[in-house]
């Protein structure tokens, strides 16, 4: 292990750990959108409670600090294995930032930067995925298959790489959906699942992102403190 190496994962940390979303509803609009919305530190929330043209910049800034670590260890020669550690890295900085607690968002554009410079054809399929769903209102649910699919179509598309190398990227995506479903599963319930069976509670978190099947309910509501 090189200490650019060790240099490149603590810069790829702090860097995800920038809530930019959290500091530009701040900023331009007063508003902590922990407090709002779903309550997440990430584009939607910020689309959600604040405006589009604040969305665009932290979509940008999210996908952007993903695919620049991995950048950046190309540039530095490092094998697959460790441009796919340095974008975990980066994810886990998003998702659990020093800045605020270790309470971040899912990390979704965040991850899309990373795959994007490690297979910029998964990239372009991770992103339609999703968004085939938005007609019905179910991005969420197109994440979750997204996610699903992506260790299976890394397998295939991260070409020219050898197996050597389409291996640790293969385990990376899979690291990187275990880590998606740990932030959609492990967290508080609300006041309004409290009700809710164990069982469905687990199938609408994993498959929606959310404690009950009413979106709008729950979008809704004011997010608990603990929540994230």
């Amino acid at each position: 292990m090189t200490i650019e190496f060790i240099l490149l994962c603590i810069g790829a940390y702090l860097l995800g750990s920038v809530p930019f979303a959290f500091l530009l509803a701040k900023w331009f609009y007063g508003v902590d959108i922990r407090r709002h919305g779903t309550g997440k530190i990430g584009a939607a929330n910020v689309l959600r409670v604040a405006s589009k043209w604040l969305a665009v910049p932290v979509a940008i800034f999210d996908i952007g600090k993903g695919a620049l670590m991995v950048w950046a260890a190309q540039l530095l020669g490092m094998e697959a294995a460790a441009q796919a550690t340095v974008g975990i890295i980066t994810i886990v900085g998003h998702n659990w930032p020093v800045f605020l607690r270790f309470r971040g968002g899912r990390g979704i554009f965040t991850s899309l930067g990373v795959i994007t410079l490690l297979s910029p054809w998964l990239g372009l399929i991770i992103l339609i995925i999703p968004y085939l769903f938005a007609p019905i209102r179910q991005v969420a649910f197109g994440v979750f298959l997204a996610l699903v699919s992506l260790p299976f179509f890394s397998w295939f598309l991260s070409q020219p790489l050898g197996i050597d190398e389409r291996l640790p990227v293969t385990l990376g995506f899979v690291v990187l959906l275990l880590m998606a479903f740990l932030k959609r599963l492990v967290t508080h319930r609300t006041e309004l699942s409290k009700s809710v069976p164990l069982a469905e509670l687990f199938f609408n978190r994993l498959l929606f992102d959310r404690d009950i099947r009413d979106a709008r309910t729950w979008t809704e509501r004011k997010p608990d403190n603990q929540e994230g």
